[in-house]
């Protein structure tokens, strides 16, 4: 007993040691809107291709630097500064090749010609005829309005007439009275808006639309421009989200000029990405597909002939970065080497042949060179912060390879581990991360969050540093708590039939696999199984709700941050793609909400939002608190006033730290009369 004494005092005088001569972490440094947040990330390379000529702009003037050897060349720079073109007032796109801009003016679509000619394209843009702008809910991988042709001589743009879109009455309370500002919000199975394309030629000054006739209930995608300037491609969807076609218009006429693919499911289809011509063959292009259920790369001729699979596997294709026309071959990023990771390869067109251009390790990104044959490749590992090197692509030789320090260095240094369990359908392999205290002692009990997204189009673990860990993990170690992260079925980058598994029943699956996970860390003696709670923000919010109310013997304590609680408050394209309309799956619905079950709660759950959230509206929570006070149950609630779907700046310090008091507050304290020591 004496040893056994003078071993755990010698222990805890080692671990003492070690935790006093690292400095502790506050959210100003880990936290993205902290003060000090900066000094605390791995250093970034200002490493970028002007064309060609790989330069360096950390430096003014910027150096150019050889790219074969990595070595600056002397005496020659380029002065970025002069360089840098002054933005439009209300600019939405430039064009390098024209010079010309398009640019937003009181609600209308214009243009400005290189020599400062302007031209208007639209008379009648306001809140609800909206030009140039995004469309679809951001639904569908869009993320912009305008897109120039090759030549820079014509301009596809999207309107949205979205009169008939019902109002959601935000307010804005930073007036001296309050008064609305309301945001056009198509919720699930309602009134949707309607989207046209239109084409404007800088040579005619003239603008035309693309022949769709009534665009009512139709989803228009992914526009690309053949290599000529002549023809326009894009995807069009049902509003059942199970049938698409790749349609060819003539950008001249607007008429359609046939229909090259099409593409339906039992469940839904979702075009992410535009077609890709090849750079030496105008007349044959890639187009993305996840007809053998993983994301792959395939070639088409503009007649609709189907030249083959270009990629194959139980993986999925990440991104097409461009082309090496030299070796004819494409720059791609895929998962294939591995779940966790994300590598790059060099994939000939003829042969289909892909060759690693990496280390074949971590997650990695890309900046390709204009003629293709180098790239700037960008990567984190586990135990890696960051690292660069330059690639040729057709040798694989790196040069000028850089490696990050550990910003953390001389800090408080949380054990990061990964490992998988097995799904609840026990055969599907899951991936989970676990952040463990500095000081982790095995014969204690901790308390353990459990950190969730869960939705689809996200991911937490992966092999980048700290297996991905948010920094906000590493401040709950510092304060002596476990955290679990578990990437369920339904989330991303694992195949078609891994994120349709929860379609018509958002949520379930999800929370089986999560108390899989869950069931893991019952079987680990310094998990302490009274002491668990739950966390996310989103669908993960949704996903912490579902969770507290569904298990409620099982978690003591939530957080839920902008959560969803009847999908049949949420939005159009995303709510219908999952869980079809309300009155097509009702019981889908029912099964899913968080209304009903508000009664279940038991544990300390706190609900925190935006109030001016444009994603997943006030009406959600509003509703579940509504519930829960008819029912007797007795959630916390927090609002941000004028905030979004998240907080932004230094308001994420505010909210993180309200995040960790909770669990401080009502999860921390030692239960009374048990042991955990």
């Amino acid at each position: 007993m004496k040893n056994k004494l003078l071993y755990f005092t010698i222990l805890t005088l080692v671990t003492t040691g070690q935790l006093m001569a690292q400095k502790l972490f506050t959210l100003e440094e880990l936290n993205f809107g902290g003060k000090n947040a900066a000094q605390f990330y791995p250093e970034r390379w200002q490493l970028r291709w002007d064309g060609d000529r790989l330069i360096d702009a950390a430096t003014t003037p910027a150096t150019i630097i050889d790219r074969t050897t990595g070595r600056t060349i002397e005496g020659e720079t380029i002065d970025m500064n002069t360089q840098r073109r002054k933005r439009h007032e209300g600019e939405l796109e430039h064009c390098k090749t024209s010079g010309a801009t398009a640019f937003l003016r009181d609600s209308n679509l214009w243009v400005a010609a290189a020599d400062g000619t302007e031209h208007q394209l639209s008379t009648d843009g306001s809140r609800q005829i909206v030009y140039g702008q995004s469309v679809h809910r951001d639904e569908f991988g869009i993320r912009k309005g305008t897109f120039w042709s090759p030549n820079g001589q014509q301009l596809a743009f999207y309107r949205m007439d979205q009169s008939m879109v019902a109002d959601y009455p935000q307010v804005n309370t930073f007036e001296r009275e309050a008064v609305l500002a309301p945001d056009k919000y198509p919720m699930a199975g309602m009134t949707s808006h309607k989207v046209t394309v239109g084409v404007f030629s800088l040579q005619t000054g003239q603008t035309i639309y693309l022949d769709f006739g009534d665009p009512t209930d139709r989803y228009f995608t992914n526009i690309a421009w053949d290599p000529e300037g002549r023809t326009i491609y894009l995807y069009e969807v049902n509003r059942d989200q199970n049938h698409t076609t790749l349609d060819a218009y003539d950008a001249t006429t607007g008429r359609k000029l046939r229909t090259l693919r099409e593409e339906s499911s039992d469940k839904y289809v979702e075009p992410l990405h535009p077609i890709t011509f090849l750079p030496w063959d105008s007349s044959r292009f890639i187009y993305w597909s996840r007809k053998d259920g993983y994301r792959h790369l395939y070639l088409m001729d503009v007649k609709g002939t189907d030249l083959g699979q270009l990629t194959s596997g139980k993986w999925e294709v990440k991104e097409l970065a461009g082309f090496c026309p030299a070796t004819k071959s494409a720059i791609i990023i895929t998962k294939e080497a591995g779940d966790l990771q994300r590598n790059i390869y060099s994939l000939n067109i003829k042969s289909g042949k892909r060759t690693l251009l990496d280390n074949g390790r971590g997650c990695h990104s890309l900046q390709l060179s204009a003629d293709g044959r180098y790239l700037i490749d960008t990567w984190q590992e586990p135990d890696v912060p960051r690292a660069c090197a330059v690639t040729d692509t057709k040798t694989g030789k790196q040069s000028l390879v850089r490696t990050a320090k550990d910003p953390w260095e001389g800090w408080y240094q949380p054990v990061f581990e990964q490992g998988t369990v097995l799904a609840a359908d026990n055969q599907t392999t899951l991936y989970w991360r676990m952040v463990k205290p500095m000081d982790f002692d095995p014969a204690r009990k901790y308390p353990t969050v459990v950190y969730v997204y869960g939705g689809p189009h996200a991911h937490n673990v992966e092999a980048s540093w700290h297996w991905g860990s948010r920094s906000w993990e590493t401040y709950m170690a510092q304060k002596g708590y476990i955290l679990f992260i578990l990437d369920n079925r339904g989330s991303e980058d694992r195949g078609r039939d891994f994120e349709q598994a929860t379609f018509r029943r958002l949520g379930q699956e999800e929370m089986r696999d999560q108390m899989k996970g869950v069931e893991f860390l019952k079987s680990l003696p310094y998990v302490d199984a009274d002491r668990l709670g739950v966390h996310g923000w989103s669908f993960g919010g949704f996903m912490t709700t579902s969770l507290m109310t569904t298990y409620p013997d099982v978690f003591k304590v939530g957080v839920a941050g902008g959560p969803v609680i009847d999908w049949k408050w949420y939005e159009v394209m995303y709510g219908e793609r999952y869980m079809d309309t309300p009155e097509q799956n009702p019981e889908g619905y029912e099964l899913t909400s968080c209304i009903p079950k508000a009664k279940n709660l038991k544990g300390k759950l706190q609900i925190i939002i935006g109030m001016n959230d444009p994603t997943c509206v006030p009406q959600h929570s509003l509703q579940f608190l509504n519930a829960c006070a008819e029912a007797g149950t007795q959630p916390d609630f927090f609002v941000y006033p004028g905030e979004g779907h998240n907080m932004a700046g230094h308001k994420s310090v505010h909210l993180h730290e309200r995040i960790t008091q909770y669990f401080e507050d009502y999860l921390k304290p030692v239960i009374s009369g048990q042991d955990h020591k």
